[in-house]
Parts: C-alpha cells; sequence; structure tokens
C-alpha cells in the first residue's frame, strides 16, 4: 500500500458513520480510548516533560497559570509538534485520564469562536467565553502526509479549575511517545508507509450523549 491508497482508506474510515453515531461525522472525536479512560495529547520541552514522567503528572516547571491545550488525535499532535522536532515541543507525552474527567472538561467548556444562532449575541458568547474554564476548537485533522482533511479534530484548552482536576483528579498516567513520533517520521521519509501505519495508536470515535454532542455543535 502506498501513502496515497492508505490516506484514502483513512479517509474512508474516519468518515463512514459508525452504526451507533449520529450522522454528521465532521466534528468527531475520534481518540485512543478504553471504557473508562481516554487519551489525549502535548508536546513540551525536556525541562517539563521529564519531571511529568517522573511524578505521572503535570509539576513545576509546569504552570497551572497558564492555559494547556489537550488533543486527542496523534495525528494532530504530529502535525502541530513536527514529528516531536519543534522548539519546546521535542517531546510527545500520551496522558491517560479518566473519561470523567473528560467529558467534565467538555460539559465545562466554551467553543473558542463565535457561531451566529448557537448564542444570541457575539456578547453573550464572549462573556462565556471569559467565565468557562475550558475552550474547544475544531480544526482540520491530519493525514499521515499532515494535510488537512476536510473534517475536523477537538482541541481543548483547559485553565483555572480544569488545569487543577486535569493534574490533581484526571491523570491516570503518563508516558513518553516522542520515540514513536520519530519512529514514523524515519518511516515516512524512507517511504515504508506500511510500518508507519503499524506504529499508530488505535482510535475510535468516543460516543457521548445528545446534549453534549449539540453543546459542542457536533449536530
Amino acid at each position: 500500500m502506498n501513502i496515497l491508497q492508505y490516506e484514502h482508506a483513512q479517509l474512508f474510515n474516519n468518515t463512514c458513520p459508525h452504526p451507533t453515531m449520529t450522522s454528521n461525522t465532521y466534528r468527531v472525536i475520534r481518540a485512543k480510548q478504553t471504557q473508562s479512560t481516554i487519551t489525549v495529547y502535548q508536546a513540551y520541552s525536556p525541562e517539563i516533560a521529564e519531571p511529568a514522567l517522573k511524578a505521572q503528572t503535570f509539576v513545576p516547571p509546569f504552570s497551572r497559570e497558564r492555559m494547556t491545550w489537550i488533543k486527542p488525535s496523534f495525528l494532530w499532535m504530529a502535525y502541530r509538534s513536527g514529528w516531536a522536532t519543534k522548539s519546546r515541543q521535542e517531546r510527545v507525552l500520551a496522558i491517560e485520564i479518566t473519561r470523567e474527567g473528560f467529558e467534565w472538561a467538555l460539559q465545562h467548556c466554551c467553543l473558542s469562536h463565535y457561531m451566529p444562532g448557537k448564542e444570541t449575541s457575539q456578547g453573550e458568547w464572549q462573556k462565556k467565553l471569559r467565565a468557562s474554564p475550558v475552550r474547544v476548537q475544531w480544526d482540520p485533522e491530519r493525514d499521515l502526509s499532515l494535510r488537512p482533511l476536510d473534517y475536523r479534530s477537538i482541541q481543548i484548552g483547559l485553565s483555572g479549575e480544569a488545569v487543577r482536576r486535569y493534574v490533581d483528579e484526571w491523570i491516570i498516567s503518563v508516558t513518553d511517545v516522542t520515540d514513536t513520533m520519530r519512529q514514523i517520521d524515519g518511516y515516512l521519509k524512507s517511504g515504508d508507509v506500511d510500518s508507519a501505519m503499524s506504529c499508530l495508536p488505535e482510535e475510535t470515535s468516543c460516543i457521548l450523549p445528545q446534549d453534549l454532542q449539540e453543546h459542542l455543535s457536533m449536530k
């Protein structure tokens, strides 16, 4: 299978409706998951990553005062970090968190951009955005070549109470996946697409309650 054949198959597999999902697959949360956990990704410098790996949560110099963005999509994290090569993103961490915590974040989020019709006015949206501890934005998902696809991947920004809950309550484990990122990049550069594919985590669609789908503009 060459890279174009793979990307066609990937696009088909990720956009075909699951029998228990809503038929709208433009915005669907895809993640590595178990019945009780969701895996998200973050990229940091070694100065932050090493203490986090040792403590199995985030500790100084990680700052709880700044917004921190978590991403369920491995390929979006690869795009954002340049396969773990960009400055201060040299270490990519897979953070397994509780599903309960993940859904709390989604329930308490505000979309990072104004959507006419969802809020009564732009002023109301701005007020909610300032008050919300969580921001959500939907960005184009990426293929194996890190090119944008025609459906969206969720990015979740945590601040204030959400950061505290994330660090102190939600995190189950922190794993370094930097070597996997770089190994995939190496396979792709050598044209070995099958080996690159074999390293990707299995990401499946998260089934959310109808009211939460509406809150996230998934419907």
